[in-house]
């Protein structure tokens, strides 16, 4: 899966355009690199996207292409 639409699908960034913007910016980084939006998750990537002055860190646990707002958290985990 792209890593806009796995933003978007996981609910870290709302929209998907945003996440693209965040993207090609260079304030994404995949496994240590900075990463464009076109780019393949998959699970144990570790994802960093820095906020303004707050970055966070995640690794993605699952991809899938749809799923519900409550289970959304689960296919990723928090690191740091």
């Amino acid at each position: 899966m792209r890593l806009d639409k796995f933003l978007k699908v996981s609910r870290i960034i709302k929209r998907r355009t945003i996440a693209n913007e965040a993207c090609d910016s260079g304030r994404v980084t995949v496994n240590g690199k900075t990463a464009k939006a076109s780019l393949d998750v998959k699970p144990n990537d570790i994802v960093e996207i820095k906020f303004g002055n707050n970055t966070t860190k995640i690794e993605i646990l699952s991809v899938k292409e749809q799923v519900k707002k409550d289970e959304a958290s689960s296919l990723y985990k928090s690191i740091e």
